[in-house]
C-alpha cells in the first residue's frame, strides 16, 4: 500500500508497506497503528474513526481494518467498549513534557550528548589568533609553497617535545608524518597495510564503526577481540592471527577503561614476537582526572607501535589536524602513499599549532579543559545517582564521554525517551562491533564535552527526564 494519508480525527501518515496481499495489508496496518500509538502521535484516549470510515479512507476491505484493530486490543494498545468505539489505551504511552517530532522528519534535537566532540564554544580563539599572527609573521616565503608530505618541520618539531614530555612518547621529528586527522591517518595505514599483503587487522569489540569501513574500504576484514573488565582481551593475538590490531589502550573508546598493564605488555610482546604492528588511537589522553594520564603505550617498543594523535578532542576537529609516530621500517612506506594520495594539511593552520604548542598556550588550554571536563563529569554522575540510582556511571574518569549502565532491555527505550526530549544520545549497541561475541550491556554513552557551557544544564536535565 505504500505511504497513505488516513483520516483518524486528524490527518495521520500511515506508512503501511508494500504487500499487496490482505494478510500484507493487514500487517502493515496493524504496524503503523502500532507505530503511531508507540511513537506518540496517537496520544492516549485518542478515538479511532469506525472500520469502515477508515477501510473507506485506506481503500481496503472493512474487515482487514476490523482484524487489525482487534489485534492492538488483544495486545494493549487499544480499547474497545460497546457505544464509547475503539480508542488509543490509556496505560500505553505517557504524553512526554516536551514532544519532539519523528526523527524521519528531520528535526534538530535541542540538547546534544554524543560523543566525539569537545566544547566548540570553549576553543581559545584569542589566543589561537594570536598564535596565528605570530606564526605568519615568522614564517619563511618558502613555507607557502608546496608542501613537505610530512608536515612543517616546526609542527614536528614542537609535537616531538610535546608528545615525549605529556604522552611519553619516543618521537623524533623525522618520523612524526602530519595529516589531516585521525581518519586520514587510519585511511593511509590501511592501504599501507593491505599494500604489504595484509587482509585482516584486529580491533576491538567496541568502537567506531567509520574507523572500521575505513579499514574495510583498504580492502581489510576487520576482527575483533573479546572484551571484559580489564578491557580488550589480547590474549588471542597469536602466529595465526593478524599482523595488525588497532586499540585504544589509555581510554577504550567507548568502555571507557584503561589496557591493563599485563595485558599492554601482552600485547608489545605479540608484535614484537610476530613481527606485528600495534596501531595506537590516543585520541584523548591528556583527559585524565582521577590520576596522571596513562603513558602512551608506544613507549613500551616505538618500532612495533604505531603511535596516532590528534587535535579533534583537544581543540577542534574542524582543525583536521592529525599525526602519526612511526616506527622507521613503515617511515618511508607511509609518506609514499601520502604523497600519492595528494593529501596534505593547510600550511598556516600547522604553523599557527606550532606556535600554539611552543608558547605555552596549548599547555594552558588542556589544563582549563581539563578542570571543566572533570567538573562536568562529577555533575553527570551526581545527577545520575539522585534521578536513577539503578544507572551506573561506569568506567574511569577521564576523556569526554561516560558510559550508563543500564537495567537490562531498556537502552532502547531510553534513547527513545531521549528523542522526545529532543536529546541525541547514543546507546552502546551503536558502537558494537558486528561480528563480536563479547555479550551485549544495555548503556548510553553520554559526550559530556560536547554541549557549550549554557546548554549544558538542559542537557544533564533533559537526560534526567529519559532515564528510567
Amino acid at each position: 500500500m505504500g505511504e497513505t494519508w488516513a483520516t483518524l480525527g486528524v490527518d495521520l501518515h500511515l506508512e503501511t508497506g508494500g504487500d499487496a496481499s490482505r494478510h500484507g495489508v493487514r500487517k502493515g496496518l496493524t504496524d503503523a497503528l502500532r507505530q503511531a500509538v508507540r511513537g506518540g502521535r496517537l496520544a492516549p484516549g485518542t478515538r479511532l474513526p469506525s472500520s469502515r470510515s477508515l477501510a473507506v479512507d485506506l481503500g481496503i476491505a472493512r474487515n482487514t481494518v476490523a482484524d487489525a484493530y482487534a489485534d492492538l486490543v488483544a495486545e494493549g494498545w487499544l480499547t474497545a467498549r460497546q457505544g464509547s468505539g475503539t480508542r488509543v489505551a490509556e496505560r500505553v504511552v505517557t504524553p512526554p513534557v516536551r514532544p519532539a517530532p519523528p526523527r524521519r522528519t528531520g528535526g534538530t534535537p535541542t540538547y546534544n550528548l554524543t560523543p566525539g566532540s569537545p566544547d566548540l564554544a570553549s576553543f581559545p580563539r584569542a589566543e589561537w589568533l594570536k598564535a596565528a599572527r605570530r606564526a605568519l609573521a615568522a614564517a619563511p616565503h618558502s613555507a607557502l609553497g608546496y608542501a613537505d608530505p610530512r608536515g612543517r618541520v616546526e609542527l614536528r618539531t614542537a609535537l616531538a617535545g610535546y608528545l615525549a614530555r605529556a604522552r611519553g612518547v619516543h618521537a623524533d621529528p623525522d618520523r612524526i608524518v602530519v595529516t589531516a586527522g585521525f581518519v586520514h591517518a587510519l585511511a593511509v595505514m590501511g592501504r599501507v597495510l593491505r599494500a604489504r599483503g595484509e587482509r585482516e587487522v584486529t580491533v576491538e569489540s567496541y568502537g567506531l564503526d567509520l574507523h572500521w569501513n575505513l579499514l574495510h574500504h583498504a580492502g581489510l576484514r576487520t576482527v575483533p577481540l573479546a572484551f571484559d573488565a580489564l578491557g580488550t582481551d589480547v590474549s588471542r593475538l597469536g602466529p595465526g592471527s593478524a599482523k595488525a590490531v588497532l586499540l585504544t589502550p589509555a581510554h577504550q573508546f567507548p568502555m571507557g577503561v584503561p589496557l591493563h598493564p599485563d595485558r599492554r605488555a601482552a600485547a608489545v610482546d605479540w608484535a614484537r614476537r610476530e613481527g606485528g604492528v600495534i596501531i595506537e588511537d590516543d585520541y584523548d589522553g591528556e583527559f585524565r582526572y582521577d590520576r596522571q594520564p596513562v603513558g602512551a603505550l608506544q613507549g613500551l617498543d616505538p618500532e612495533h607501535v604505531i603511535y596516532l594523535g590528534t587535535a579533534s578532542k583537544s581543540l577542534a576537529p574542524g582543525l583536521r589536524l592529525g599525526w602519526m609516530v612511526l616506527p622507521s621500517a613503515l617511515h618511508a612506506e607511509v609518506l609514499a602513499e601520502k604523497e600519492a594520495a595528494g593529501a596534505s594539511c593547510g600550511v598556516l593552520d600547522q604553523l599557527t599549532l606550532a606556535e600554539f604548542i611552543t608558547s605555552g598556550a596549548y599547555d594552558r588550554h588542556v589544563r582549563a579543559a581539563r578542570l571543566r571536563y572533570r567538573r562536568r563529569r562529577d555533575q553527570l554522575v551526581e545527577a545520575v545517582a539522585g534521578r536513577a540510582p539503578e544507572v551506573r556511571a561506569t568506567g574511569i574518569a577521564a576523556g569526554l564521554h561516560a558510559v550508563l549502565q543500564l537495567p537490562p532491555g531498556t537502552e532502547q527505550s531510553v534513547v527513545q525517551a531521549a528523542n522526545w526530549e529532543r536529546l541525541a544520545v547514543h546507546g552502546l549497541t551503536r558502537f558494537r562491533h558486528p561480528l563480536t561475541t563479547t555479550p551485549r550491556q544495555d548503556a548510553l554513552v553520554v559526550g559530556y564535552g560536547t554541549p557549550a557551557e549554557h546548554a549544558w544544564a538542559g542537557a544533564l536535565g533533559a537526560l534526567g527526564r529519559a532515564l528510567p
